[in-house]
C-alpha cells in the first residue's frame, strides 16, 4: 500500500528499510526521504513503522524459545 504519493514510498518499503538496519523511525525517515514535502504522511508511517517492530520483537521471542 502507498503510505507516501509526494515519494511513491510503500509499506514494504518501511518494513524492509528495518530490515535493512533502520535503528529508528527518524532512521527510517532519512534513509527513504520519507515524510519530506507535504508530511501528510507521518503518522501512517510511524504507526506501519510501531507495528512491523511489534511483530519483528514477538517473532524474535518465539525463534529464541
Amino acid at each position: 500500500m502507498y503510505v507516501c504519493l509526494c515519494k511513491g514510498i510503500t509499506d514494504k518499503h518501511i518494513r524492509d528499510a528495518v530490515d535493512n538496519g533502520a535503528g529508528s523511525f527518524r532512521q527510517v525517515r532519512r534513509d527513504l526521504d520519507l515524510a519530506s514535502q507535504c508530511g501528510k504522511c507521518g503518522t501512517l508511517a510511524r504507526s506501519i513503522y510501531d507495528e512491523y517492530l511489534k511483530n519483528f520483537d514477538e517473532s524474535l521471542c518465539y525463534a529464541a524459545a
